[in-house]
């Protein structure tokens, strides 16, 4: 997927695309809800970022309180999908996919994606992408009597025209996991109020665990250093962080840093380089460079079934913050996640077991829902100001710990 190409299409054809269906909307109008009326079916539309689907399980189980699970229907771009099959919220017919790449296919993708949302009859649709313009104009094609989504209130973000039958304000200080429930609230509330006027529900939520297969755990397992034919306990380091926001990167040499010291500190132990297909020469370079049997990397070796249950099977995940931060908290890994051009108080997993890790610099965090997640920065001092002994220190108190309470249990 082509993030700078989807982002420059959102905002060159999105801006006059959602003004002329704003004109749309107030010449013609658009198919009503009747306020008596009970909803009996709800669409999702979150196109991009898989590791945001996991911070939306509360907001998705809440729409299928409200319509039943087979009501529920989700809009996302084909590559995106596999978190939504994974996590079995929703059936898997009722998810609608778009083709990412060539303008011209994603274009015919699109229009097919509309006429089968409009042939289902939607009641309502949950623009789940924060002021991004295509999201908002494809809830309003899809027909759904009921939209509830941000609006640019008095020049409060980006400009997405006056697409939504309930437009809210964006509250900053609501975590994502709150934000994403409050708009699934909305539909029930005062469509006239643009700040909804009840308490916030808990950002806390206990996410569905994802078992692997006996089949899935074997194969993995070959992919893994051993000893004397048992495989070591493992920590794996993710150096990759999305296209989307490469200023999410912690230098990647020093992963290679720490895993040189994890290697020196614990003798029992593997350590596992992680990363996307395109990344593997590289992150293979960075194993390589650390001259240990026990780092091996499995970049590009793995299937997205294989790697959450190579989560499943580790003890400690460190991640810059990307997909894989949210993904791991379906397994009992425990994960440290470096922040910087976003804060953990909006998007850090809210799990005991997840531990973020940031440094609070005064220009972090500078990417947000306003700028449509855009940054002027050009040299990441946020991530580059996590020490190498930062998250060493962090990593070895989790393995301790955890060895610790494996000691004390009873044989």
């Amino acid at each position: 997927m082509n993030v700078r190409f989807l982002q420059a299409v959102d905002r060159y054809a999105g801006v006059p695309l959602c003004f002329c269906l704003t004109l749309v909307r107030k010449l013609i109008g658009s198919r009503p809800l009747a306020n008596s009326s009970p909803l009996r079916s709800i669409l999702f539309v979150k196109l991009a970022e898989q590791g945001s689907t996991v911070l939306a399980i509360p907001a998705i189980r809440r729409a299928i309180q409200m319509v039943g699970r087979e009501n529920v229907h989700f809009l996302v771009f084909e590559e995106n999908r596999f978190i939504l099959d994974l996590l079995g919220l929703i059936p898997e017919s009722n998810v609608i996919t778009v083709q990412t790449g060539r303008l011209l296919p994603m274009a015919a993708s699109l229009i097919k994606a509309v006429q089968h949302l409009r042939r289902l009859r939607i009641d309502a649709a949950v623009d789940m992408e924060f002021f991004s313009r295509g999201s908002a104009a494809l809830a309003f094609l899809s027909g759904a009597g009921a939209r509830a989504g941000l609006h640019s209130f008095y020049g409060g973000g980006p400009y997405r025209g006056d697409l939504m039958t309930h437009p809210i304000t964006y509250n900053p200080h609501l975590h994502t996991t709150t934000a994403f429930q409050v708009l699934v609230e909305v539909l029930a509330a005062n469509p006239k109020l643009p700040v909804p006027s009840f308490e916030p529900p808990p950002a806390t939520f206990e996410p569905p665990e994802f078992e692997p297969r006996p089949e899935e755990i074997e194969s993995v397992r070959r992919l893994l250093p051993s000893r004397d034919g048992v495989t070591m306990p493992v920590i794996l380091l993710n150096p990759n962080a999305s296209d989307l926001l490469p200023l999410r990167q912690w230098p990647r040499q020093r992963y290679a840093e720490l895993a040189t010291r994890l290697l020196r500190r614990f003798p029992d132990l593997a350590v596992v380089f992680t990363g996307l297909p395109v990344e593997a020469p590289a992150i293979q370079a960075l194993a390589r460079g650390v001259n240990n049997p026990r780092c091996v990397s499995v970049a590009g070796k793995t299937s997205l079934r294989q790697l959450m249950t190579l989560f499943a099977l580790s003890e400690i995940l460190v991640t810059n913050d990307s997909g894989p931060a949210h993904f791991a908290t379906l397994t009992p890994v425990q994960v440290v996640t470096l922040f910087g051009p976003e804060t953990p108080a909006l998007f850090a997993a809210q799990t005991t077991r997840n531990v973020p890790l940031w440094a609070r610099l005064a220009c972090s965090p500078c990417v947000n829902a306003y700028n449509n997640r855009q940054s002027s920065c050009t040299d990441n001092a946020c991530m580059q100001s996590i020490s190498v002994e930062q998250v060493f220190n962090e990593v070895c108190r989790i393995y301790e710990r955890r060895a610790e309470l494996v000691a004390d249990q009873p044989d």
